[in-house]
């Protein structure tokens, strides 16, 4: 996407005034994961997490259809962007936003974006977190994702993070990243393959004709076994 489209979708997005809608920050760390995830979520389920909650879109967060229509466009495309970038770059960079100053980039929205993202498939992700091994791929994303926890307990330091810890912060999360979507691209090639498998088979279930052999071996017709209708 050029920086134009980002700027633009950027804008439609501060255009949600739900308290759990999303900025551009948060929808990058937030698509990252379910990239990263094992099994594919529909878009049905996580588009409403992009405005704060309900399935379908207010009409008085837009000036018109067509803008609704060119934010789904970027959403979509944003979608893709986040995937190539995913796929393509040996260093992930994340989209931040700078504070006021312009100077400052946090990386919390990113964290959160990203944490609520793994709360699909949570099972999934949760074995990850707790393996020995690897779960330290989420300690950055963690301590960035809590650092202002209203919750005095949760935040990872007590003193304001220098500009060196969130520095060496930021590139832990974006080495975190890359190797979470490495960690899963095993299981998301099977979850491919099956559901490939599944949609060949029900494809070739409907093709059984009638008068035709039935599938399960019996060397009757179709409809004289398993396609015989039964009256209750």
């Amino acid at each position: 996407m050029a920086e134009a489209e980002y700027d633009q979708l950027s804008a439609l997005l501060d255009r949600f005034k739900q308290e759990k809608a999303m900025n551009l920050e948060m929808l990058d760390g937030f698509f990252s994961a379910l990239h990263c995830s094992p099994e594919t979520t529909q878009p049905s389920a996580y588009l409403p997490e992009l405005w704060g909650g309900g399935e379908l879109l207010d009409e008085e967060d837009f000036e018109s259809d067509q803008q609704a229509n060119t934010f789904m466009e970027l959403v979509m495309r944003f979608w893709n962007d986040v995937l190539s970038r995913l796929e393509s770059e040996e260093v992930f960079l994340p989209i931040l936003l700078s504070d006021e100053s312009g100077k400052l980039f946090s990386g919390n929205d990113w964290a959160k974006g990203f944490m609520r993202g793994t709360e699909f498939n949570y099972s999934d992700w949760l074995d990850l977190m707790q393996n020995d091994e690897h779960g330290g791929l989420f300690v950055t994303i963690f301590a960035l994702c809590h650092e202002h926890d209203p919750d005095p307990d949760m935040r990872p330091y007590k003193e304001p993070v220098s500009e060196a810890l969130r520095e060496k912060l930021l590139i832990g999360l974006s080495a975190g990243v890359m190797h979470t979507y490495r960690y899963f691209e095993p299981h998301r090639k099977m979850a491919a393959r099956l559901a490939k498998h599944e949609k060949t088979f029900r494809r070739e279930r409907t093709k059984v004709g009638r008068n035709d052999p039935c599938p399960c071996g019996s060397g009757k017709k179709y409809k004289k076994c398993c396609g015989q209708v039964t009256l209750h």
